[in-house]
């Protein structure tokens, strides 16, 4: 750190030492806070250019009356439908399409034969050879003709008659006998089977080996109608399986017959639990309609008693009859093997009640039965504060194998198990937790705020965790959230370039779907809630952005132009960073160069001058020196003395005075009481490079020699003139001993390293360790508390 002192005029000193920038590089740097402009749609009647639905905004609905059995003898989906299409576009359509996303399974499915990855020459788990292949050994080494839909009857609903349709992989054209006009209406039925597959993180079926029963998570299980916008127009795009569901919204009544002794979970209402549930587990769920903590509808032994059976052997049947109203899709589960609890409460205290539910088999337990549904209604709660309340009558968490998870309407399945013995570790616990937030969370993104998933997987995912991570905050203020906090995501953006895809790619082009379209978007939301924005200006353009799309499809550009309306925070310069761009974030705090004020006071100037003249003297020579001092020549002989021996060139003379005097008389009254003030200030300039490329805000903590701090911010319009150099000026009347770049990892920086100034060395620690093989890596803290803990007294022959 340089001390300089400036010896000028006041004038000259204050025009020079606050120029804030060098010219600009010849990169022209405006470009990064220039508006979007051409990159985002025109605005239109459909879509104004403040992110709301236009006056011509339109969006068609289908509704469903749907029966469909499980075979759970032959593990088979057969199912009939009534479809009612109503065309609320201003179009006239002579065909509509379907998805038939159980294609994806089918032999030579572009989905499967474009899976792509490789062996590792370092050896591979189970699961990661599992997923490397399973898709592909579904759709090819099986039967060719056994998984995909068996479609056997697409009919006019009045006639009866047949209807052209044409099959195009995962997507079915139906012809209509006459175009479809617009506010028009049409009602065809459609019969299907399908064998139901493993489970594959979104739909499918569990086997349990040791009794042989199946847990059935069924979803994207009919024909269902595929959107039509003004945006697309149909969206038809094949489902390869990373890009999810673009959807419509609609009224459902579904009819589900399944094996007397299943337990069903499903979208919406149950409209016939006094058929289906037996006389003491209604009165379960009567207490549960006012209880405040879950009450078990279906008890573990219950559970346990039924899955001695096996498929097959139960020839009786039930129906259980569901409706749901204004949603986009539907889907349920199904088991011998459930366990369910459930509660109704008042989510938001203003007297309306939503039923939150947890239907899992015994392997879920402890923890399900602990905490599953308390998660649920706190999930309800978190999102609905911050977006628009929950409009549905029910949630419910499903227990599906031991990791992942996925959502649908009023309905999500989800994983974390902990060890056959009960036990469970931190990580198991907070896994669990994570992903039954994320889970039901996605209720509101997007199956309330419905976008388009098949194009855009960040407006759902991305949305949706960061909403995630708000809510594990709420829920525990030490929970281990893995994505949210910007230094989660430096890795990755400090990845090559050649791996990394901007978050406005389509879904199924998205390279490392998990750090591009979740973390990256929640990540630079949390910036912009923390950082940019500040919490109140973010929290209201967020919810008012859920508010005008509830029930609606909004693009991009409509969160994006809400946001800045809402706001009044001009963000282009951050969505084409953040969005649409791969560059990271990279600050450098080159040099700090310290000046003070030559005020002309010869007291003071001479003081500072002898002070310095003093440490430029200390050298070692001259401390080493000391000791023969009275030897030199001078000491000895005084004759060989003269003026300059006693002479002080800093002690003060009437003749400085009297300048300083003049000085002073030519000075304004301000300039004079300017003057004054900065007498003992501390002028700090900072020279900054932004080395990574992505322009964020500079964030600086001071740490004065007393011990004490302060933080300064600036926005990122700092680097509008020079997106590559910037130098900054700060005044403190503290001395500074040591500069920090981004104190508190607010924006993401990929390389700490150069933070600092003086730099300071991050060590980097390694560990010693006994080289040992592969294996098991011993019992979790829970089995070894077990281990060291004596049983208890037995108190009796009772089992919980």
């Amino acid at each position: 750190m340089k001390k300089v002192m400036v010896a000028v005029g006041f004038t000259l000193w204050s025009a020079t030492l606050f120029a804030q920038a060098p010219a600009p590089s010849t990169q022209n740097a405006n470009n990064r806070f220039e508006q979007l402009g051409p990159m985002l749609p025109t605005p239109n009647t459909f879509r104004t250019a403040a992110g709301a639905p236009g006056k011509d905004y339109f969006q068609n609905r289908a509704d469903y009356d749907i029966k469909v059995e499980l075979d759970d003898a032959n593990q088979k989906i057969i199912g009939s439908e009534t479809v009612t299409y109503h065309n609320n576009s201003t179009d006239e359509l002579p065909f509509i399409w379907l998805q038939l996303d159980q294609n994806l399974f089918a032999k030579g499915s572009t989905g499967s034969i474009t899976r792509t990855g490789g062996v590792s020459e370092s050896g591979m788990s189970f699961t990661q050879l599992q997923n490397l292949t399973s898709v592909r050994e579904r759709s090819q080494q099986q039967a060719s003709d056994k998984y995909g839909y068996k479609i056997t009857a697409v009919k006019d609903a009045k006639t009866g008659t047949n209807l052209k349709y044409t099959i195009n992989q995962t997507m079915m054209r139906i012809d209509l006998p006459t175009a479809l006009k617009p506010g028009g209406t049409y009602s065809f039925n459609v019969d299907w089977n399908y064998f139901v597959t493993e489970y594959y993180g979104r739909s499918g079926m569990e086997f349990f080996p040791k009794d042989g029963n199946y847990n059935y998570f069924i979803a994207h299980w009919f024909p269902r109608l595929c959107s039509y916008s003004d945006v697309t127009g149909w969206q038809n795009k094949q489902f390869l399986g990373q890009g999810e569901f673009t959807l419509i919204f609609g009224n459902y009544k579904v009819a589900i017959t399944a094996p007397s002794d299943h337990v069903i979970g499903a979208t919406g209402e149950c409209q016939n639990y006094k058929q289906v549930l037996s006389a003491t587990q209604q009165k379960r769920l009567a207490q549960a309609a006012t209880s405040k903590t879950p009450v078990v509808i279906v008890t573990q032994a219950e559970a346990e008693a039924a899955e001695k059976a096996k498929p097959g052997d139960t020839k009786a049947k039930k129906t259980w009859v569901f409706a749901a109203q204004n949603v986009r899709d539907f889907a349920f589960a199904s088991s011998r093997k459930f366990i369910w609890d459930a509660m109704q409460t008042d989510v938001y205290g203003d007297g309306h009640k939503i039923w939150s539910m947890s239907f899992y088999s015994k392997e879920g337990n402890p923890l399900w039965g602990q905490y599953s549904t308390r998660v649920v209604e706190h999930t309800l709660k978190s999102y609905g504060n911050r977006t628009i309340k929950y409009p549905y009558p029910v949630a419910i968490s499903c227990h599906a194998t031991a990791g992942g998870g996925m959502e649908y309407p009023m309905i999500s399945f989800n994983g974390g198990r902990p060890e056959p013995d009960g036990t469970y570790s931190a990580q198991t616990k907070a896994g669990m937790i994570g992903v039954i937030i994320h889970e039901v969370g996605h209720n509101f993104f997007p199956m309330i705020v419905n976008s388009d998933e098949r194009q855009w997987t960040w407006m759902d995912e991305g949305l949706n965790t960061f909403c995630q991570y708000l809510a594990e905050k709420e829920w525990d203020y030490d929970f281990p959230s893995r994505r949210g906090e910007p230094q989660y995501i430096t890795d990755y953006m400090k990845s090559d370039k050649s791996v990394l895809s901007p978050i406005m790619t389509s879904s199924d082009n998205v390279i490392s779907l998990g750090p591009n379209a979740y973390a990256k978007p929640a990540t630079a939301l949390n910036i912009l809630r923390e950082t940019v924005m500040g919490r109140e200006l973010f929290d209201y353009a967020f919810k008012e952005y859920a508010r005008r799309w509830a029930f609606k499809t909004p693009e991009p550009a409509d969160f994006f132009r809400t946001l800045e309306d809402a706001s009044g925070v001009d963000l282009d310069w951050f969505w084409k960073g953040w969005f649409y761009g791969v560059e990271p974030v990279d600050q450098d705090l080159v040099e700090v160069d310290w000046f003070q004020v030559d005020s002309g006071d010869p007291v003071a100037t001479k003081a500072a001058a002898k002070e310095e003249a003093m440490r430029r003297a200390g050298t070692i020579s001259k401390q080493r020196d000391a000791a023969t001092k009275a030897e030199t020549v001078v000491a000895k002989d005084s004759t060989m003395k003269d003026f300059y021996n006693s002479y002080d060139p800093y002690a003060v003379t009437e003749n400085d005075k009297k300048k300083y005097q003049d000085y002073l008389a030519t000075l304004s009254e301000s300039e004079r009481a300017t003057l004054e003030k900065s007498a003992g200030t501390n002028y700090y300039t900072l020279s900054l490079k932004n080395k990574g490329g992505l322009p964020m805000p500079v964030i600086i903590r001071m740490e004065f020699e007393d011990g004490t701090d302060s933080v300064a911010r600036f926005p990122a319009e700092i680097w509008r003139f020079n997106d590559v150099s910037v130098k900054k000026v700060i005044a403190t009347n503290k001395k500074v001993k040591q500069w920090t770049l981004d104190p508190f990892q607010e924006i993401a920086d990929i390389d700490t390293e150069n933070n600092s100034f003086p730099r300071v060395s991050q060590p980097t620690r390694f560990q010693l360790f006994k080289q040992r093989g592969f294996g098991p890596q011993g019992p979790n803290p829970m089995q070894q508390q077990k281990q060291t803990t004596p049983p208890p007294a037995r108190q009796g022959t009772g089992r919980n």
